[in-house]
């Protein structure tokens, strides 16, 4: 049997990063559109906008992808100026000791760098703009309402109850947006199962005067055991982001400069100064129970982007869950018509992104196969961009900017298997002229 919201009807949102603040605005805009009136509560204890490091932050690289860009104006939000740390427009991609450049594909498609929070822990001056706080001020000024305390559990008596430290809020609703770095307040009554995660190692540091503001460095397979690397500009700093490493961030970034120290040996002569270090759990899979009668799970919490453009996934995720909350209902049913499928198409994506980076970095760690691929992306540097598939492709995978489903049968598309074959033969010739000289 449907459970229908009404006027009056509350919602109570758990977490109150961009998960949370979209899932306030879509169903604020969602519920104005149907004359619908609705209690909209956020349960956020952090002040994004005060302290930095980890008192703001959520151990984020902090990209927002051209989707979620590009996606801004259907909640009727504009990006202040001071939100934007820098705008990416090309990757050098550093692959078993061969090096690339790409530039952004398609100029339209703008790929941007924030703050979550405030800026790094030893950040200098005036705070950085945060980008989580300037999402929970919108929601806020539209219609919802920041509870800024804990919410310690959510239970069961004749529907949820959120119960903080100091009273308790009964909800028609309630929405999980916490993420997979905090311990979920739903108590065992609802049944939820969050996804399996890994850890992204992340460190700040200052940002040397001859990296570009608008230039990525990403790694592929050094060292062993990090799946991949980035360091991204973020107005005065660079993000180091690496994933895979069940180590402390600062034993993790280490072993990745000692590993790259010719490749960044111009930027930095010594090692960098750390001002800001975690290591960060990311969903890698989706939370097996996500919803039931009256809740349901959002963002990382529920299902997300593998690797890639978490912020935007919250955006899609919490869409869809909301536009099924107001137009289908709220119980159990409600969500496995309505929302599941969405959320299972993009799990089946990550099926695809799963394979694309497994056979990649099996590939990579063939040399002859990495310097196929790296002058695949050199020759097409000068041809239209809709042949550049292997540049397509590398900027797919680093940025998230396109599903993973379409970059595989991209990479089996003919065009490429006879290119990349082609480039193999010839480092294959290279490589016996170099032995017989030697």
């Amino acid at each position: 049997m449907s459970i229908r919201l009404q006027n009056g009807s509350r919602a109570c949102i758990i977490g109150g990063g961009p998960a949370g603040s979209f899932s306030a605005l879509h169903l604020l805009k969602l519920a104005q559109e149907h004359g619908i009136h609705l209690d909209v509560l956020i349960f956020e204890p952090r002040d994004f906008c005060a302290g930095a490091g980890r008192e703001s932050c959520k151990g984020c690289a902090g990209i927002l992808s051209a989707g979620m860009v590009r996606n801004f104006s259907s909640l009727g939000i504009t990006l202040p100026p001071q939100v934007i740390q820098a705008e990416l427009r090309a990757y050098v991609v550093h692959v078993y000791g061969q090096v690339t450049a790409i530039e952004q594909p398609d100029p339209q498609r703008r790929i941007l760098s924030i703050y979550r929070g405030t800026g790094p822990r030893l950040h200098q001056g005036e705070p950085c703009a945060s980008f989580d706080g300037y999402l929970l001020s919108q929601a806020c000024e539209r219609g919802a309402q920041l509870v800024p305390h804990r919410a310690r559990l959510v239970e069961w008596d004749q529907g949820p109850v959120v119960q903080t430290a100091h009273e308790g809020f009964r909800a028609d609703l309630v929405v999980l947006a916490s993420g997979v770095n905090s311990r979920p307040p739903l108590s065992p009554a609802f049944g939820y199962q969050p996804p399996a995660t890994a850890v992204m190692a992340q460190e700040e540091v200052p940002r040397p005067e001859n990296w570009p503001d608008y230039k990525v460095a990403g790694f592929f397979g050094q060292p062993k055991g990090v799946a991949f690397g980035a360091i991204v500009p973020k107005g005065p700093y660079l993000n180091v982001s690496l994933l895979g490493q069940e180590e402390t961030a600062a034993d993790a970034v280490r072993r990745f400069y000692a590993s790259q120290e010719q490749a960044l040996g111009r930027f930095f002569p010594s090692s960098p100064q750390s001002l800001c270090s975690c290591t960060a759990r990311i969903a890698v899979g989706p939370a097996r129970v996500y919803f039931g009668d009256r809740w349901v799970a959002v963002g990382d919490a529920a299902v997300s982007r593998l690797y890639k453009d978490g912020i935007y996934s919250a955006f899609l995720t919490s869409g869809a869950a909301m536009r099924a909350a107001v137009e289908e209902g709220i119980a159990r049913e409600d969500w496995r018509h309505a929302y599941a499928p969405f959320c299972r198409r993009m799990a089946t994506d990550n099926w695809y992104g799963e394979l694309l980076f497994k056979l990649s970095l099996l590939a990579m760690q063939n040399s002859l196969v990495a310097r196929a691929c790296v002058e695949c992306i050199r020759s097409e540097a000068n041809w239209p961009v809709d042949r550049r598939i292997f540049s397509r492709l590398m900027w797919g995978m680093l940025t998230g900017d396109e599903a993973y489903r379409d970059l595989f049968w991209l990479a089996l598309k003919p065009r490429a298997i006879i290119g990349l074959s082609r480039e193999l033969i010839r480092a294959a010739v290279d490589l016996s002229r170099q032995r017989r000289s030697d």
